[in-house]
């Protein structure tokens, strides 16, 4: 065990990936970690925002297999993990139309040979499923059946708990002001409550991954936030919508969802913006009610009970940042995680730690995910 301000790995963030990361190093030994959580409670930001869903299909390659292993966690934890089932299986519909059909159907065989159940779905069994979609607006679609809603806030906490059980600690409250370098490597952080010193310092700060950037100095690692709105509403007069999976039109930017006693959806925006505690845009709002509107009239909403916003972090090139930083030794990043941070957290939680711990992972070619993708290009 380390003394008050020295830890063997400080953790900036305790999000959905920070705690996910916590509790899979305490689970390989290394119990003296420091969690730093600038808000007052832990997934305030995108983790407690998100709709909160396992999908196992996903046009980015490395996030597709991540939500794979992902899902084998949520639906099968380890015994004695969480107090409550981290999944509900109530299925994911998803519609097509034109060459992305085309392109998800070449997809169908690889996904079954993954492991992932995927149903291919006619006009006619979606409108049984779904009676407020409209047969001209899809060509085909897809069921997941075993995928559907999480648990986010059991999830968090579950590795929270187990974490914290085994000795981990978390500070609330305690933004981070500097990294310490020497030598070109990491030495610890400064916060508004002092300094802490460690070798290790993990980026897994979400939105704010670009600004904790800036303590480094020069590195090729790039992260831009997007906004993401979300509205609820009551369901129509007379129909039953809470059996109903999400459904997703891919071609048309609109998902919707049973939520509580109504209905949730989302206009999949996606606006840059610098990183803050996100409010819902009136033309976000107004898109979303325009496209159900459009493409589900009968769904459209006469009032809104609820809106917000989150922020999502992506790369340029979609994948997330996972492992040691290309310039600076020490800083490890867990970021970019986009709108897949929850659904791959056991993933991607369990890859990090065996590259802290082992300096390699057997679970899937990091390559892929690596922040060195950045200084080769």
């Amino acid at each position: 065990m380390g003394s008050e301000s020295s830890f063997d790995a400080i953790i900036i963030g305790c999000g959905i990936a920070g705690a996910s990361l916590a509790y899979f190093l305490a689970e390989r030994g290394m119990t003296d970690i420091l969690i730093l959580e600038r808000e007052e409670q832990p997934g305030y930001h995108a983790t407690g925002r998100a709709a909160g869903v396992l999908v196992e299909l996903d046009f980015v390659p490395s996030i597709l297999e991540l939500k794979i292993l992902g899902g084998r966690f949520l639906r099968n934890p380890p015994d004695g993990f969480s107090e409550y089932p981290l999944l509900r299986q109530s299925g994911i519909l998803i519609m097509f139309k034109g060459e992305l059909w085309d392109s998800v159907r070449q997809m169908i065989p690889g996904l079954r040979q993954s492991g992932v159940v995927v149903n291919v779905l006619s006009r006619e069994d979606v409108m049984s499923l779904i009676p407020v979609v409209s047969s001209n607006n899809f060509d085909g679609a897809v069921l997941l059946p075993e995928d559907g809603h999480i648990d986010a806030n059991e999830l968090l906490w579950s590795y929270i708990r187990n974490a914290r059980r085994r000795g981990a600690r978390l500070h609330l409250k305690e933004e981070v002001h500097g990294i310490e370098l020497e030598q070109g490597r990491v030495s610890g952080v400064k916060t508004i409550a002092g300094e802490y010193r460690s070798p290790l310092v993990i980026n897994a700060s979400g939105a704010w991954a670009g600004n904790i950037r800036k303590f480094i100095g020069q590195t090729p690692v790039q992260l831009t936030p997007y906004r993401r709105t979300i509205i609820t509403f009551a369901s129509p007069d007379g129909m039953e919508t809470k059996d109903w999976p999400l459904a997703a039109d891919l071609s048309h930017d609109l998902y919707f969802s049973p939520e509580s006693s109504g209905m949730l959806a989302s206009p999949m925006d996606e606006d840059p913006m610098e990183p803050c505690d996100a409010r819902p845009d009136e033309l976000g709002v107004a898109q979303t009610i325009e496209r159900l509107k459009q493409f589900t009239p009968r769904l459209a909403p006469r009032s809104i009970i609820h809106k917000w916003a989150g922020l999502r972090t992506f790369a340029p090139d979609q994948a997330m940042v996972v492992g040691e930083d290309p310039v600076v030794k020490g800083f490890f990043w867990l970021s970019g995680q986009g709108g897949a941070g929850i659904e791959t957290s056991a993933a991607v939680g369990q890859i990090a730690s065996d590259l802290i711990v082992d300096g390699r992972t057997e679970i899937m070619d990091v390559s892929q995910i690596s922040p060195m993708r950045f200084a080769d290009a």
